[in-house]
Formats: C-alpha cells, sequence, structure tokens
C-alpha cells in the first residue's frame, strides 16, 4: 500500500511539474506579411476590417500574432524590396493588397503561403491554375474587375443624358489590364458608347488624362487608376473631375467619400474580413494549393449628391434608389 501511495505521488508531482512546465511554455507567435501600395491611412477601413477580423477568430495582436504591415505608398520601384524583406523575417503568410504585389511575392517566394486580397482576375492572371483547385502557394479572392467595367458604364448612360463618348482612364501596367480593357471595350460597344483610351503610366499622368478627357469632349470618365497610383490622392483626384466638369464612376467607394460622383465595386472591408479567415486557415493548417479562390459576393453602389451639384447634374430618381448610401 506505501508503494501504492508513494507512485501515487510521485505521479501526481510530475504531471503538476508537467502542466508548470507547459504553462511556462511562451506561446508561439504567429507574423504574417501584408504588402500593399496604398498608404496605411488611406486603405484605414480596409485594414481595420482585416484586424477585426483576426480580433473575431481569436487573434491578439502583439500577444500571439504579429502584422507586418509594408507599403511602398505608389514607389513601385521599392514593392520587390519590401517583398524580400518579408521573406526574410520569416512570415508565416503573405497577404497580397492588389495584382502587383501579388507578383512580387510570388517571385520573393515560391512557398510562403500568399493570400490575394484584390488582385482581379486570378486564373487569367497566371497566379493560380483554377478557382476551385489553385495549386502553388497563392490563393485568396478574386476579385472580377473586368467584368464590373460594364455596370459601371451603364450607370454612366443612365446619369448623364446623349451620352456618346467615355474617357477610359486606366493604369496599364495592372496585370488584368488587357482582359479589363477588352471587357469594356465590348461593353461600350452594346451600349453603344465610343471609348477613349487614356493611360496612366505615373502619378503626374492623372492631371494630364482628365484634361485630355475635356479637350477631346468626353461626356464622362471610367477611373480604373491602380491604387499605388492614385490611393493616396482621392480628394486630389476627384476635384479635377469636378474642375473639369465630368461626371466620373470609380471602383472603389473611397473616391465618392472623398468628393467623387459615384462609385460601383466590390465591398473591400467585406473582402478584407474573407481575405482573414484565408490566414486563419493557412495558420491552422492548411495549403494554399487546396484553398479555392473566392468570388466576390458584396457589392456597393456610392452616390456623392454634393458633387453632382457641383458639376450641375441631376440623379434620376430610379438611379438615386438603387445606391446603398447616399452622401448629401
Amino acid at each position: 500500500m506505501k508503494k501504492k501511495i508513494t507512485v501515487l505521488t510521485l505521479s501526481a508531482m510530475l504531471f503538476a511539474l508537467c502542466v508548470s512546465v507547459e504553462a511556462q511554455q511562451p506561446k508561439k507567435i504567429r507574423r504574417i506579411g501584408f504588402l500593399t501600395g496604398a498608404s496605411y491611412s488611406s486603405q484605414s477601413a480596409r485594414n481595420e476590417a482585416f484586424r477585426q477580423a483576426l480580433r473575431e477568430l481569436g487573434y491578439v495582436e502583439g500577444k500571439d500574432i504579429i502584422i507586418e504591415w509594408r507599403s511602398y505608398e505608389g514607389k513601385e520601384d521599392l514593392r520587390p524590396t519590401l517583398a524580400a524583406e518579408l521573406v526574410r523575417l520569416n512570415v508565416e503568410v503573405i497577404v497580397a493588397g492588389g495584382a502587383g504585389d501579388v507578383s512580387a511575392a510570388k517571385e520573393a517566394s515560391a512557398t510562403i503561403p500568399i493570400v490575394v486580397l484584390a488582385g482581379g482576375d486570378a486564373v487569367a492572371s497566371g497566379f493560380v491554375a483554377s478557382l476551385a483547385r489553385p495549386g502553388g502557394n497563392i490563393t485568396g479572392l478574386s476579385t472580377l474587375r473586368p467584368e464590373l467595367s460594364g455596370k459601371r458604364l451603364e450607370l454612366l448612360k443612365e446619369i448623364v443624358p446623349n451620352l456618346s463618348r467615355v474617357a477610359f482612364i486606366a493604369s496599364p501596367g495592372n496585370p488584368d489590364y488587357s482582359q479589363e480593357l477588352k471587357e469594356t471595350e465590348l461593353a461600350a460597344s452594346a451600349l453603344g458608347l465610343k471609348l477613349q483610351r487614356l493611360d496612366i503610366l505615373s502619378r503626374k499622368d492623372i492631371g494630364t488624362a482628365f484634361e485630355a478627357a475635356g479637350k477631346k469632349r468626353a461626356g464622362a470618365v471610367l477611373f480604373r487608376v491602380a491604387g499605388p497610383y492614385a490611393a493616396s490622392q482621392r480628394a486630389q483626384v476627384a476635384q479635377l473631375a469636378v474642375k473639369s466638369r465630368l461626371p466620373a464612376i470609380y471602383e472603389a467607394a473611397a473616391y465618392a467619400e472623398a468628393g467623387g460622383l459615384m462609385s460601383y465595386g466590390l465591398s473591400i472591408t467585406d473582402i478584407a474580413r474573407r481575405a482573414a479567415t484565408y490566414v486563419d486557415k493557412i495558420l491552422k493548417g492548411a495549403k494554399p494549393a487546396d484553398l479555392p479562390v473566392e468570388q466576390p459576393t458584396k457589392f456597393e453602389f456610392v452616390l456623392n449628391l454634393k458633387a453632382a451639384k457641383q458639376i450641375g447634374l441631376t440623379i434620376p430618381p430610379t438611379v438615386l434608389l438603387r445606391a446603398d448610401k447616399v452622401i448629401r
């Protein structure tokens, strides 16, 4: 009996010791990277939605997860350097803000999982083999950017009487630019609109493009310039449109909120929250190759009536009623 008591006592002591040692073991801090061309402040809503989703999934920043934010703020020559820096930090996942960021991250590492936040058509860009079975180290969200151009042109035609010519201000450096141009040209033709291409190669080209649109008698503007070129100066872009008295439509709600006439596109906060779920799955052991690429399910149409008044435009009630948000 004494032997049994001794054995049980020793077992209890060893168990308590193991529990104590285990409790003292520091919890592993997971490190993820976030590569983007926009400044943190210009995408604060998107970034906070991403962080909030991680909190809801049980992660506490600074305690069990660290987000390494890296923004080149429109200076694209810095993008490869920042992608390489994230690799050197041994991050477990890289969230890529746009198509160019995905390319840079892919070039920097063929093994670190990459989650596409808003990178256009992932298949057409060559990032994944298919939506259902991505293969490789890339997965995330495919944002249907090209297909949305037709909807934006329809909205412009509804609010601009007798619209016949639309200036398409875009950045050809985007990996999905050629497909988007094709989709936009097809949509314009179907709507009886003539498309005027104005390419943006740097920030300084934006003002010149609006001037050219006015001189060539464009009746409206479809603005699809990549974030690195324009995200930090949305208010200035909106003012250029007002100054030129050109009704313009943008893809991001942030443009309308900064003074632009209207926007139609995916909900970037919804996309950011969904990107966080990919990060969670990967940190728990899932492989990017096995995580299907998802498409957006939530879209936003935002109207700015202040901007409409500035350019002397009356928004038809039928269009006004369809807006998800109206800025008065």
